[in-house]
């Protein structure tokens, strides 16, 4: 386990409008976006989300050529492939990465709710929630800004999100809103960046084990998502924080 990798401090501070945010950076760069992020809110209460996914290296490393030290929370949901926690600790060493925090379930509540860890199956859902929602809420707790990966050609619900919103509790930046798959792409060849070691396998999305599959020729990467489900959305993006 990497040494850089601790646990969350605890503090508040007080929300800044988002609609007039997203109306400023709606044409902005991605750098520019964390950028205008980091001076709104500071370093100590801005916060980066990242799963390491697929996708994740290009957002990580636009954001370490803006601030390393910017805080990375990581969710470890004890559902996630062993390749994607060896890539977390990869991108670190390789972008200098220097504040990212391991957030783990609450035991008593996998010992409650899923003590024979078969919720993904009977409610994936209630899962989510236990896994990631809710430790998600309580690691943002000391922070007024979050930095997330989304972007509108994913599809779904991502297809309309702003560059700057309001989650209930604090401003969420979506710096990667408008950027192309195309963008992405230019990101990972300029930056040498190493890709997430299940993309040679297919994997086009990589969250927990068991709602992950190979993505078919012509299928969008999220229809690996838990396949065969109504659900394209662990939750975290559709809840209000609080």
């Amino acid at each position: 386990m990497s040494t850089l990798i601790r646990e969350l401090p605890a503090t508040s501070v007080a929300l800044p409008a988002a609609d007039e945010l997203d109306r400023a950076l709606r044409s902005a760069s991605p750098a520019e976006v964390i950028a205008a992020a980091l001076q709104t809110v500071g370093r100590e209460k801005l916060a980066l989300v990242s799963s390491f996914g697929t996708e994740s290296a290009a957002l990580l490393k636009v954001m370490a050529d803006v601030d390393p030290a910017i805080p990375v929370v990581f969710l470890d949901t004890g559902w996630l492939f062993e390749e994607t926690l060896a890539y977390r600790d990869t991108l670190i060493k390789t972008l200098g990465l220097t504040d990212v925090r391991s957030i783990k379930p609450d035991e008593d509540a996998l010992s409650r709710q899923d003590p024979d860890r078969e919720l993904w199956f009977t409610d994936p859902d209630a899962c989510c929630r236990i896994r990631k929602v809710e430790p998600l809420a309580r690691a943002l707790k000391p922070f007024a800004g979050w930095i997330n990966g989304r972007k509108r050609f994913q599809g779904g619900a991502r297809t309309e999100i702003p560059v700057v919103e309001d989650d209930g509790a604090r401003l969420k930046f979506n710096p990667f809103a408008h950027v192309s798959r195309e963008e992405i792409e230019a990101i990972y060849a300029l930056g040498k960046l190493p890709p997430h070691p299940l993309v040679a396998s297919g994997y086009q999305s990589v969250g927990c084990m068991p709602c992950s599959s190979r993505a078919a020729a012509g299928e969008d990467a999220r229809d690996g998502r838990w396949r065969g489900r109504a659900k394209t959305e662990c939750g975290i993006h559709t809840m209000k924080m609080s």
